[in-house]
């Protein structure tokens, strides 16, 4: 009787502890370490842009990186640059396909933005993108991007 009795609380408690937290949240330090493909270096790239990591971001982006947008192609200082007029709240990829051919990834997906640019709110609408991503000594980096 009171091994049931002492059974029966133990398996009350142990109903419980899947609801405990033992472990604090797992913090990402570097997310970048945590993507695999190109989807999770995209992703790694709008978070940096979102936390304002410019120092982490720019080490992802090659030093011939260009960038080609509706008005016109931008290099890798002026895109950097505005990414720094940016104050990104949240970002959704979505239609994401990614190619590996070699060294080298090649992103599509559409890209919705929501925050302001220069204190201006950021259209909703989405945007079609195209990334390069190539594995060098470094690790990968952003060689080539297209807005639309």
């Amino acid at each position: 009787m009171k091994t049931r009795l002492l059974m029966s609380m133990l398996l009350s408690v142990l109903a419980f502890l899947p609801g405990c937290t033992l472990y604090g949240e797992r913090k990402v330090v570097n997310h970048w370490a945590d993507a695999t493909g190109g989807i999770g270096f995209e992703r790694s790239y709008w978070e940096d842009v979102k936390d304002k990591n410019w120092d982490q971001l720019s080490g992802h982006v090659a030093d011939n990186y260009l960038v080609t947008t509706s008005q016109g192609t931008i290099d890798r200082a002026t895109a950097l640059e505005r990414l720094q007029h940016m104050d990104l709240k949240s970002y959704s990829l979505a239609k994401v396909k990614a190619e590996l051919n070699g060294n080298t990834f090649v992103v599509t997906y559409q890209l919705t933005l929501e925050g302001k640019m220069d204190d201006k709110p950021i259209s909703p609408d989405p945007m079609r993108m195209m990334t390069v991503w190539q594995q060098q000594k470094r690790g990968w980096v952003a060689i080539a991007r297209s807005e639309f």
